[in-house]
């Protein structure tokens, strides 16, 4: 797991657990933010507090080739290989162009776009020997709908750049049955980010809670790679698939209004009986 320190990987890292897996939860922090809390250590001492499968936290900067290399290395020392790779680590600015630093476009794609390939391509040689193997990437459909760059075109290039991952690794690791899919949520999901980057509070009553992408990418990764590949699932979708019909559950008590999440195809919304805001 690249990230996962907080949010969404770490509620995918911790539901896994739940069910057996043992864990690396590879990030780059290590001492907790101010406003974004939570460290690769305190996020593997909550999973291993919790029972089942074993994690481990490696401070990791997904950026750095020799960093990547050490946390495979580490991971398969400790747990004898790998057979699912989950690619989370992310970083957004929802900035324009002129408003959008060079430092700041090349973060975003080194981490989000470079970032998934390089960890993917890290960890290839133990998924081959695997029988149950799983690339994951949390990134969008591929919709070229203008309106998903026009506000922000750096952060759409690298997100989409994760999705196009997908597209080709799928094709070229078919035949070595790896399944490699995207997951993405049809709402705006409640983390840290949501609180203390982009919104507040408020905005995040309009979310759904990281426990709905933990649970399908459950449901994903727990199916037959050799036929599940190449797919942009959606979160809802994707537990619908599973008999779930009610997603009270994953919202919080107080919320009037769900809000949608960037990136999804309007044909999405058409499929959801969930009264969703889009919000541009």
């Amino acid at each position: 797991m690249s990230g996962g320190s907080r949010g969404i990987g770490l509620a995918i890292a911790a539901r896994a657990a739940t069910e057996g897996a043992n864990v690396v939860i590879a990030a780059k922090t290590a001492q907790a933010h101010p406003k974004l809390p939570g460290t690769v250590f305190t996020a593997a001492a909550e999973i291993n507090a919790a029972g089942g499968g074993r994690a481990l936290g490696l401070v990791c900067d997904i950026r750095d080739e020799a960093q990547v290399d050490a946390a495979i290395a580490k991971t398969v020392e400790e747990f004898g290989g790998i057979d699912i790779c989950v690619n989370n680590a992310s970083a957004i600015s929802l900035t324009g162009t002129q408003e959008t630093p060079m430092k700041r476009y090349d973060l975003m794609n080194e981490v989000n776009t470079r970032g998934t390939y390089m960890v993917s391509q890290k960890a290839l040689p133990f998924l081959k020997k695997s029988d149950h193997a799983h690339i994951l990437n949390l990134s969008p459909p591929l919709d070229l709908n203008s309106k998903w760059f026009k506000n922000h075109v750096a952060y759409t290039i690298a997100k989409y750049g994760m999705s196009l991952c997908v597209l080709g690794m799928a094709e070229e690791f078919r035949e070595q049955a790896i399944g490699v899919n995207a997951l993405w949520p049809i709402t705006a999901i409640d983390t840290a980010a949501i609180r203390n980057v982009i919104g507040d509070d408020k905005m995040a009553l309009m979310c759904r809670k990281p426990s709905i992408m933990a649970d399908a990418a459950l449901a994903i990764l727990t199916r037959d790679p050799a036929s599940c590949t190449g797919n942009f699932f959606i979160d809802e979708e994707v537990l619908k698939q599973e008999g779930v019909s009610d997603f009270s559950m994953y919202q919080h008590e107080d919320a009037k209004q769900l809000m949608a999440d960037f990136f999804i195809p309007d044909d999405v919304f058409e499929r959801s009986d969930t009264p969703i805001v889009e919000v541009i």
